[in-house]
């Protein structure tokens, strides 16, 4: 009598840019909760484009985040990160750092710091 498999093999891993985009944030969200208080009720989402374009003129551009205290959340808008990003070099490491420092940026406004303060104290051994 022949037996059949007990477990599905295993699923493709997680590969797409949105997927690669969301591990990077979770991962530099989960960083920095675990370093700041504050930000341990904050939730962290991931949105494709913010609702309101600047004006052309503006020398803003375009938004990367947008950050509420009153509704702790921070929104990182994921094509303008990823699209508008200036990358010395544009290969999976450098793209995954442009998104965690976002990630760095935006909570630093929502916190009220500057971003070298979220993580300064950690880097010293």
């Amino acid at each position: 009598m022949g037996r059949s498999e007990v477990v599905r093999p295993p699923l493709p891993p997680l590969d797409g840019r949105f997927d690669r985009f969301e591990i990077a944030v979770s991962g530099a969200a989960e960083f920095l909760r675990s370093a700041w208080p504050a930000l341990i009720e904050v939730r962290y989402e991931i949105g494709a484009m913010p609702e309101h374009l600047p004006a052309p003129d503006d020398p803003q551009g375009v938004p990367r985040w947008w950050t509420s205290t009153a509704q702790k959340r921070i929104v990182l808008y994921r094509l303008p990160i990823e699209r508008l990003a200036r990358l010395h070099r544009n290969d999976e490491l450098h793209r995954r750092m442009g998104i965690e420092a976002c990630v760095f940026r935006a909570s630093a406004e929502y916190l009220g710091r500057d971003p070298w303060d979220l993580g300064r104290d950690h880097f010293h051994f």
